[in-house]
């Protein structure tokens, strides 16, 4: 029993064979698939998909990306839908700023208004939050604790190995860990890993990206969650099965599914 946390099963390229890709995965244990909200244009069908199978569900969300697109009114419109599970994946991501010190600087004022305004909307309808972070661990941890996001928890998605985040484990937040954890590159995620409590650990494929060895290259999807979860075992020394309940229960709690 797997439950893949963060899967994009409304991106394109997922289109002509998503029904094979689903029962692949559920041959092979996966339980259940939660749609990121990023791109509100894709929302509608990643509703589409969760009404058409009882074992996906789906968050409304703006991903930084993306924050051209956000409207809180629009996101509202779907949060009570009974598959809506989460708000996000929401947050913070510097990678990518661009232009002079001024742009940069309204840029990641602009990402954290956003970031804000979805807290105050998981808040409100009580849905824990998917958190995406790249290159500002300070500043979405500064922003989780100012804005009391501990009321409703979340996962930081795509776990970063900071340990400076590591302490939002007291604060009730859960760590999704995905294909880069059997990446040969990913020493650091390795050496971070053993701190995370076992209690705060799900797992994610963020398919179609990130896709794990033995498949690098190819299009990921829910199906290698098992890679992810056997290298999780390993380094921790902990039985596959093990592994698989402890994380499928983490993220039943954290979601709130029955």
């Amino acid at each position: 029993m797997i439950i893949d946390t963060h899967v994009h099963l409304d991106d394109a390229r997922y289109k002509d064979d998503l029904n094979e890709v689903l029962n692949r995965a559920r041959e092979s244990g996966v339980t259940r698939f939660i749609i990121p909200g990023a791109d509100p244009k894709n929302l509608t069908r990643a509703i589409e998909i969760a009404q058409n199978n009882s074992d996906v569900y789906f968050a409304v969300g703006v991903h930084p990306y993306d924050m051209d697109t956000f409207n809180v009114l629009e996101l509202e419109k779907y949060i009570k839908h009974p598959k809506c599970v989460a708000v996000g994946e929401c947050g913070l991501d510097y990678f990518r700023l661009e232009g002079t010190n001024e742009d940069k600087e309204r840029d990641k004022k602009r990402q954290k208004e956003i970031f804000i305004s979805q807290i105050e909307l998981a808040k409100k309808y009580k849905k824990p939050l998917i958190i995406h972070i790249r290159d500002a661990s300070r500043d979405s941890k500064e922003i989780l604790l100012s804005y009391e996001a501990k009321e409703i928890g979340g996962v930081l998605h795509c776990f970063n190995a900071d340990e400076e985040l590591l302490s939002l484990a007291r604060e009730g937040f859960y760590f999704g860990i995905g294909g880069v954890i059997t990446f040969q590159n990913a020493k650091k995620l390795l050496q971070v890993l053993p701190k995370i409590p076992l209690e705060k650990i799900v797992i994610e494929t963020d398919g179609p990206y990130l896709t794990p060895t033995p498949h690098r290259g190819e299009r990921n999807e829910p199906l290698y969650t098992k890679f992810i979860a056997q290298k999780i075992g390993e380094i921790l020394d902990i039985s596959l099965k093990n592994i698989e309940e402890l994380s499928t229960n983490n993220a039943l709690r954290l979601f709130n599914i029955s």
